[in-house]
């Protein structure tokens, strides 16, 4: 008769399976649990992190602040903050969320830190543009080598337009588009109204469908 394993036991053997696999063979999940395992987070597991989603914090801070030299210092901070936060982070599998929520909050503080001089916003008539019906999608990622150059020439245009848009504009379309937030979210965070959110939105996407409307034909 085989002997039973206990749950402990099955763990146990987990654990010590897991620790002989290279960092670079494991999920995303595995790592994030190697890294919620001790006193601080496995150095190969926190590296292969940064490694896999280095890209992504860079994408989020470039689309929220195109106009600052210092991103690479941001991006930094983000990895540090995930170093001495990861431990409370409750579900693993979202792992992207979380990550884009602490880059878009380091985002915020330091926009605060630097108060800077606002100019005004040169805002066209309201157009009545109901939420959600166009019918293109901002992607966030670069098209690969493999695509065609009007694909390519599109996603260029994409984004010098979203660079282009008035702040308060740009953040939302970028929270809402490309980190799916939600417009409640959105409102927490930018200390606004709902209102003023789902406005911005709509502005921002009216304005976008104007500059790229040769591409969306």
């Amino acid at each position: 008769m085989s002997q039973a394993i206990s749950a402990p036991g099955l763990f146990s053997q987990w654990q010590k399976y897991q620790s002989k696999v290279p960092p670079e063979k494991l999920s995303n999940y595995d790592l994030i649990i190697l890294c919620q395992k001790g006193s601080q987070p496995d150095r190969g597991a926190f590296t292969e992190l940064l490694n896999r989603y280095q890209s992504h914090v860079d994408r989020v801070l470039y689309h929220l602040a195109p106009d600052w030299q210092d991103r690479a210092d941001l991006a930094q901070e983000v990895w540090i903050r995930v170093y001495r936060n990861v431990k409370r982070l409750n579900e693993p599998v979202k792992f992207r969320g979380w990550l884009s929520r602490i880059a878009t909050n380091l985002f915020y503080d330091e926009l605060r830190k630097r108060k800077r001089v606002r100019h005004p916003m040169s805002l066209d008539a309201p157009r009545r543009v109901d939420d959600g019906e166009i019918e293109w999608d901002i992607i966030s990622d670069y098209p690969s080598p493999d695509d065609n150059l009007a694909t390519r020439e599109f996603y260029d245009r994409l984004q010098a337009a979203i660079a282009g848009l008035p702040e308060a504009f740009r953040v939302a379309i970028v929270l809402r588009e490309i980190e799916g937030l939600a417009y409640e979210e959105i409102a927490e965070m930018t200390e606004v109204s709902l209102g003023t959110v789902k406005s911005r939105i709509a502005r921002a996407r009216a304005k976008l469908q104007t500059v790229l409307q040769k591409y969306i034909d």
